[in-house]
């Protein structure tokens, strides 16, 4: 039998500005009390009763029906280099990991989108045990905002290339952008944002009508699709000239500049062939490709390539006029680096 009376709240931090304003005013009050809600939520008050230039009768409805979401954080490993790992605990016994990472330009957060993830790369640890559920987009502000809060520094940049597939989560993925680049929000330029997707090709062509200025990444991995069918199953459903179809449309459309990510893997990708045929298929694109040799992930046997190897790839792509870079490897130590990181349950281990 269903029980009468239990009002659910929801966290306040899913709603963006406009939203915020909507209900407010469809519930009677004034639409300038939007405005001073969520310049208080982004100062990181904790109760409503904080927001000390609201009416009683605002402050009753916002504790009737909202709450406001703040992550725990559970544990944080430090890298030597710096880099920190943090394990945030979520509302139903899910914890995420996020990371941390300076740079002479300043601090960059590496933030998950879902528990877990469906798109079964093979060198990927994020994507064991599949998917559980979505982020939702205040989840995935307090990502940044716990991490600000526990370290006391403040984050200017954000990828978006945590646990998940951003663009699995495309509807929550950009309320977030839109929330945390609002001007009373935490504020954080689009261009110092990047969105990572495995290659959903519808996803990226609507997300190129969206016409935002942050940056797009591809992971690429390779320029085959016999290699990439096996690294990256979603090539199975959508191949390399569909993915590069969605990348031109997105280029033309936004005249942005898209990084393609290639993880360079000893004797499966990184032959003078395969640089090769990446150079043929890249060469002419406004585009960048970032390589990064792979890192560790226990239960596959994937190892990166040697330093020879890697030079002879850098210098074929150099050769024909394609920007590339060496990713500087930042927090293998404590599996927060590329591909190392994995959903977590909140257990006795970890309370």
């Amino acid at each position: 039998m269903m029980e009468v009376g239990i009002m659910v709240k929801s966290n306040i931090k899913n709603l963006t500005y406009e939203e915020l304003e909507r209900l407010l005013v469809d519930k009677g009050f004034p639409r300038y009390r939007a405005n001073q809600i969520f310049k208080w939520i982004y100062k990181d008050v904790e109760e409503f009763e904080d927001m000390n230039n609201l009416p009683k009768d605002i402050i009753n409805y916002l504790n009737d029906n909202f709450y406001i979401g703040i992550a725990r954080v559970i544990d944080k490993q430090q890298s030597k280099d710096g880099t920190i790992k943090y394990l945030l605990g979520l509302e139903d016994n899910n914890a995420v990991e996020c990371v941390l990472m300076k740079y002479k330009h300043g601090y960059s957060i590496c933030i998950s989108s879902q528990v877990g993830c469906r798109m079964n790369c093979s060198f990927c640890a994020s994507t064991e045990g599949g998917l559980v559920r979505n982020l939702r987009s205040g989840e995935m502000i307090e990502e940044i905002m716990a991490v600000e809060r526990e370290s006391g520094i403040k984050i200017s940049n954000i990828v978006i290339m945590g646990i998940g597939e951003p663009f699995d989560n495309y509807d929550e993925v950009m309320k977030f952008l839109r929330t945390i680049n609002h001007r009373d929000g935490i504020n954080i330029g689009m261009r110092h944002i990047t969105i990572s997707t495995s290659g959903l090709v519808p996803a990226i062509y609507k997300f190129a009508d969206e016409n935002l200025q942050c940056n797009l990444a591809i992971s690429l991995h390779s320029a085959k699709d016999e290699i990439r069918n096996k690294l990256m199953p979603i090539n199975r459903k959508y191949n390399i000239a569909e993915l590069m179809k969605a990348c031109d449309y997105y280029i033309e459309k936004t005249n942005r500049r898209i990084t393609f990510e290639y993880a360079l893997i000893d004797g499966i990708n990184d032959s003078k062939e395969d640089a090769k045929a990446l150079s043929r298929l890249l060469k002419g694109k406004l585009c960048h490709i970032n390589l990064i040799p792979i890192n560790p992930v226990k239960g596959n046997e994937y190892k990166r390539s040697e330093l020879n190897s890697i030079k002879e790839f850098m210098k074929i792509i150099k050769d024909n006029g394609i920007p590339v870079t060496l990713r500087r490897e930042l927090g293998t130590d404590i599996e927060g680096a590329c591909g190392q990181l994995r959903k977590s349950y909140l257990n006795d281990s970890v309370n």
